[in-house]
């Protein structure tokens, strides 16, 4: 089940971009052509086909500015729509809807576009047991929101920050003095509920993972075949992630190697925006 963020989760973002956009001044343009009083209905139209994703969240920037705006969702998050299809309906005082669009829809794009990248690369990896997960290249600022739109494309979740799990990395594992150090050490410091993964880019030291329990092993920028050789080795043992270097020319080959998690950044650092318009109906 799709469950949206908090609204004290998205209104602070939501907030500081309208700031942002108004500045000391307000819209100038708005409010100098249109009249306090008066009135309008838009859509927002998806331009291109894509995934949909935060369409509440992103058009919530409206009522922020004018509490006076409705607003009627027509396509729910998680959904594909085609191009030309209205996302939903935004209705009330005209210059809020003005002056909101910009946000609203910058958002909405940045959203939708995750969430199509992700499932694009969910249906290359149908019919195998692989996950789509993502990493922490988010945008600053943005992650719970690209995270959700994620999900919204059919991914799962992977820790969210430094704070919700131990990853041993190639670095923490160069600092420590090798694998078992740097184990040992997040085994000491970590909670009861902290799972530990480690990042491997040899067999060699997939082994040397496995003979420390650990619960998951990141296999990095590994081929197809080696892959498949380290599913193999851990035989169920502890989770596999497969990562480096993973987009849509070769999703699938990582995913027929058995791996469990496939974490890709090209879905959040490189999805491009869906196209989103508001157009102004009455």
């Amino acid at each position: 089940m799709l469950t949206a963020p908090y609204a004290l989760q998205y209104e602070p973002l939501l907030l500081a971009a309208l700031a942002e956009d108004l500045g000391s001044a307000g819209d100038l343009t708005t409010d100098a052509i249109v009249p306090a009083a008066a009135h309008a209905r838009a859509d927002v139209v998806a331009r291109g086909p894509g995934r949909v994703a935060g369409i509440g969240i992103a058009t919530a920037a409206f009522a922020l500015l004018d509490p006076a705006v409705s607003m009627t969702v027509a396509a729910e998050d998680g959904t594909d729509v085609a191009a030309g299809t209205v996302l939903a309906t935004v209705e009330g005082p005209a210059r809020a809807l003005l002056s909101a669009e910009r946000v609203a829809l910058n958002l909405l794009g940045r959203m939708c576009g995750v969430a199509t990248a992700t499932a694009s690369l969910v249906a290359a990896v149908a019919g195998h047991r692989a996950r789509i997960v993502p990493t922490r290249k988010t945008t600053p600022g943005l992650r719970t929101l690209e995270r959700y739109a994620v999900r919204a494309g059919g991914g799962a979740d992977h820790r969210f920050g430094l704070h919700d799990g131990i990853l041993v990395k190639d670095n923490h594992i160069l600092v420590a003095g090798g694998i078992p150090t740097a184990v040992g050490r997040a085994r000491d410091h970590a909670g009861h509920m902290v799972r530990i993964e480690v990042e491997v880019d040899t067999l060699e030291q997939l082994d040397e993972a496995l003979a420390l329990d650990v619960d998951a092993v990141l296999l990095d920028n590994m081929r197809p075949a080696m892959l498949a050789e380290a599913v193999a080795r851990v035989g169920g043992a502890a989770l596999t992630e497969a990562s480096g270097g993973i987009d849509p020319t070769t999703v699938r080959d990582v995913a027929a190697a058995g791996i469990d998690l496939i974490s890709t950044g090209w879905i959040t650092h490189s999805a491009p925006a869906l196209d989103v318009a508001l157009d102004v109906t009455v």
